[in-house]
């Protein structure tokens, strides 16, 4: 596949470049953690991994305030470490344990920590769309200047919800970001299985009159800069803004392994091991060094430390008790 061109960094300080760098490898080793240990059957709540799309979710996640809210969809790990979501509320979540940030109860694909800005995630399509449009119009109504952003994958654009929610923040210029992460495949069927020949989504959003740009969803400082400029004109009263994101999975649809691992034949380990070459994460540390903003032993001291606070915090939950069952009833409505 032809590597896209990659944006300027005019603007991006050193210190927020590494910063993203940071991210993207805290992430990325979380999840690739969390899928080992997922294997020896000690987590049993069904898991869906964004191992390969975490440059989307630092990138818009680093250009945006505390006070400003998100949510995401059933693959929702990448998002919720990016925004500041507790890596001890979601290993311990995994695990049913109490310390978990729904205290055992949501399992992989309802994480919320509140004072992070993470609200909710879930795994019906487009429901948080609708919700995140819900935040916005409070937002708008209470005059305040935060900004509410919704990550969701492409197969959302198929869901009635997507065009109620796209039709009514435009009519009311609501701060809501749409953020597409556009891996191409829903479960295992491919966007040439579904759409049009030709069908381009930012077209479509731009029927609503909403502003959209299609981007390169492993460069996270594309995806930084473009969110800087959304959240502006979202703040600004120019909103709502649809960013599409061009990136890809790695791991199966739900679970720790590799497709090819379980001999399934809808996509071929060729093309998963095409966008692997393309990693976020390695592109960015690579560049840092190109740079001259980091040396090699920069990058190996940073995963070291990572690797460490994960080790450490992983046990932990592990550790943590299981919720009583006296707690059975409680938050049930």
């Amino acid at each position: 596949m032809k590597q896209e061109p990659r944006t300027t960094d005019v603007g991006i300080s050193r210190d927020d470049r590494i910063r993203h760098y940071k991210s993207l490898l805290r992430v990325r080793r979380a999840e690739e953690v969390l899928a080992e240990l997922y294997k020896q059957q000690e987590m049993r709540t069904p898991t869906h991994f964004g191992i390969g799309q975490e440059a989307v979710a630092v990138g818009v996640c680093e250009a945006l305030q505390k006070d400003d809210v998100i949510y995401s969809h059933h693959r929702c790990h990448t998002h919720y470490l990016a925004k500041g979501g507790s890596l001890m509320g979601l290993a311990a979540e995994l695990y049913g344990r109490i310390d978990g940030c729904s205290r055992g109860r949501g399992g992989s694909v309802h994480l919320n920590d509140i004072g992070a800005g993470v609200i909710a995630t879930a795994a019906i399509l487009g429901e948080t769309m609708a919700a995140a449009t819900g935040s916005a119009l409070s937002f708008s109504l209470d005059g305040v200047q935060r900004v509410a952003v919704c990550f969701f994958g492409e197969a959302v654009m198929e869901e009635g919800i997507a065009y109620e929610s796209l039709n009514f923040a435009a009519i009311r210029k609501l701060p809501v970001l749409f953020v597409c992460e556009n891996n191409t495949y829903s479960t295992e069927s491919p966007l040439s299985a579904r759409q049009p020949s030709g069908t381009e989504l930012c077209d479509r959003v731009r029927a609503f009159k909403i502003r959209a740009e299609k981007l390169d969803g492993n460069d996270v400082e594309a995806i930084y800069l473009a969110t800087l400029k959304a959240v502006e004109e979202c703040r600004n009263g120019e909103g709502p803004v649809f960013l599409e994101c061009m990136t890809y999975r790695w791991r199966e649809h739900v679970g720790p392994y590799f497709d090819y691992e379980l001999k399934r034949a809808y996509r071929t380990k060729e093309e998963v091991e095409t966008w692997m070459s393309r990693c976020p994460v390695k592109r960015s540390g690579e560049e840092l060094i190109a740079s001259g903003l980091a040396a090699k032993e920069d990058l190996e001291q940073w995963r070291a430390e990572i690797e460490k606070e994960i080790q450490q915090t992983v046990e932990q939950a592990r550790q943590s008790p299981w919720p009583g069952p006296e707690s059975l009833l409680e938050n049930v409505y």
